[in-house]
């Protein structure tokens, strides 16, 4: 089972924190959306291109997004929000899960 480092966090187990979606867009595309969407809304604090996953910080929450391709063309986007206490925000992370998609959608001014 592959686990992600910066997912192994202690947190409290029943508040939901992932937005997990899959878009028809090549992996690349969807990091950059994640990455323009996360320094638009928040500060970036990692950008790890080994794992492909960012963290920033976005209103006093800690925000996680993985990138993955799981075909070619299909890729897949996990996006986790956290308090300060390490409760789930399943609010912050569907909006930066949207704030994603839109990117993929909308010209780039």
């Amino acid at each position: 089972m592959h686990k992600h480092a910066c997912w192994n966090k202690f947190g409290v187990p029943v508040t939901r924190d992932k937005i997990i979606s899959r878009y028809e867009r090549p992996l690349d595309q969807i990091l950059n959306s994640a990455r323009e969407v996360l320094s638009r809304i928040g500060t970036v604090t990692n950008d790890d291109v080994i794992t492909k996953t960012l963290t920033a910080k976005i209103n006093k929450r800690t925000v996680y997004v993985t990138v993955k391709e799981v075909e070619p063309l299909v890729t897949e986007v996990v996006v986790q929000a956290r308090t300060s206490r390490g409760t789930g925000d399943l609010t912050m992370a569907s909006e930066v899960d949207k704030q994603i998609a839109l990117g993929l959608v909308l010209p780039q001014n």
